[in-house]
């Protein structure tokens, strides 16, 4: 079987964030399938453009088995809403030539978004090439992007629900990340045959319990701190200045640090505020990759998943708390809904009220001050992934989708 991947954020090598696609890819290519992936040119959560790519349109490379071709993204994605807006488009535009002149002929296509402009570039090769295709669901837009405020123009907001309601029309099959996800769809009038729950997991061959002392603890010195730790993006949707105000109130606890890993359109403003508070126990470090950022989550007491009290985000689950639950660590979810009944049904963590520091800071405190909860929490999120909720349970399961999808007549 030969499958095509259209996503826009596909990780490259040693680079930080959402690997959901880099696992699953490199799981279908290591079974036998001939994998492709059409992705951009610059990281997502820090704006960045490797200069190997600069001035080029489509450069090809590999990923060990997986086939890659970097298509270009405009450099403006990380300055502002309308920047990114227009990065958004000239990948769509490169992704579409790259897939009319660089791709034979394939059995199936998975497009996963956001964007949504991916999902215009999948239906103009599933037509060109009459191949069917699936539309991933890994966020809930434009609804998302509307209610944190980040969409606001009518016609940008007409066009993104148009985009939409074609890619799930025209899509065979769509994948979701979450039961809230299919809910949603169905609510929206789509079949509930057509949609498939296939999760974000534990990649247990990279995330896994180590010695809490080891040298991020030594580099950082936090040898005897108790460490709180994010990782993941910096934007506007995450919220994290409720962070700095927690750590703000909790900067009487001398031994209490929060660690915060990632990057974003935000950090700048977070980086001010900490400073004008004149935190001494926050931390910020720049997006790490994986076989890093797994040493961080080791080196660390609790980790943490917070974003803005919004609705949409009740639908969500992040991929961070399933590294933590990887390494066994105690989770703090501020994030209703989905995720949090995730967490509570795993026993791997306490809830926090969204955008409260004071509840953030009570919920902190009560692994402070009861360091043998943070195991047992720890030690029950470690089993839930691995007896149900690990990669490669998802990417048979993805499988199974791909080939059900391919066999079918366009």
């Amino acid at each position: 079987m030969k499958v095509l991947v259209i996503h826009q954020y596909y990780l490259g090598r040693n680079e930080g964030g959402g690997s959901r696609f880099n696992e699953m890819c490199k799981y279908w290519s290591e079974s036998g399938i001939d994998v492709t992936v059409i992705a951009g040119t610059v990281h997502y959560a820090t704006g960045i453009k490797d200069k190997k790519y600069k001035g080029k349109w489509n450069i090809k490379e590999k990923d060990g088995k997986v086939n890659v071709i970097r298509c270009f993204v405009a450099n403006s994605y990380n300055k502002n809403f309308l920047g990114r807006l227009f990065a958004y488009f000239s990948f769509m535009l490169s992704s579409i030539w790259a897939g009319l002149f660089h791709i034979g002929k394939i059995d199936v296509i998975i497009a996963t978004s956001p964007p949504l402009t991916v999902g215009f570039t999948a239906i103009v090769l599933s037509i060109v090439k009459k191949t069917p295709f699936i539309s991933e669901v890994r966020d809930i837009w434009p609804d998302s992007a509307i209610q944190s405020g980040v969409l606001k123009n009518k016609l940008l907001i007409k066009l993104s629900y148009w985009l939409e309601s074609i890619s799930y029309k025209r899509a065979k099959k769509i994948v979701v990340l979450t039961p809230a996800f299919r809910d949603y769809l169905i609510k929206k009038g789509i079949n509930s045959n057509k949609v498939s729950f296939i999760p974000n997991a534990a990649d247990l061959d990279i995330f896994k319990p180590a010695n809490k002392y080891n040298w991020v603890r030594k580099k950082y010195g936090l040898e005897d701190k108790f460490v709180i730790l994010y990782t993941g993006a910096h934007g506007r949707a995450n919220g994290l200045l409720q962070l700095i105000e927690t750590a703000n109130l909790l900067k009487g606890y001398k031994d209490i640090v929060f660690m915060l890993i990632g990057d974003g359109m935000e950090k700048p403003m977070l980086k001010e505020a900490a400073k004008k508070l004149s935190l001494q126990n926050v931390i910020f470090v720049d997006t790490q990759p994986k076989h890093k950022i797994v040493d961080f989550i080791n080196a660390s007491d609790v980790g943490i998943a917070v974003l803005r009290k919004l609705e949409i985000f009740k639908t969500v689950y992040p991929n961070k708390i399933f590294d933590y639950m990887a390494c066994a660590k105690p989770i703090i979810i501020g994030i209703d809904g989905a995720a949090r009944k995730l967490v509570e049904k795993a026993g791997a963590g306490i809830f926090a009220e969204p955008e409260n520091s004071e509840s953030i800071k009570n919920a902190i405190l009560f692994f402070y001050n009861n360091r043998k909860m943070c195991k047992i929490y720890g030690d029950k999120g470690y089993r839930f992934v691995q007896n149900q909720m690990n990669r490669q349970i998802m990417a048979k399961k993805y499988m199974e989708v791909m080939e059900n999808v391919g066999k079918r007549n366009f």
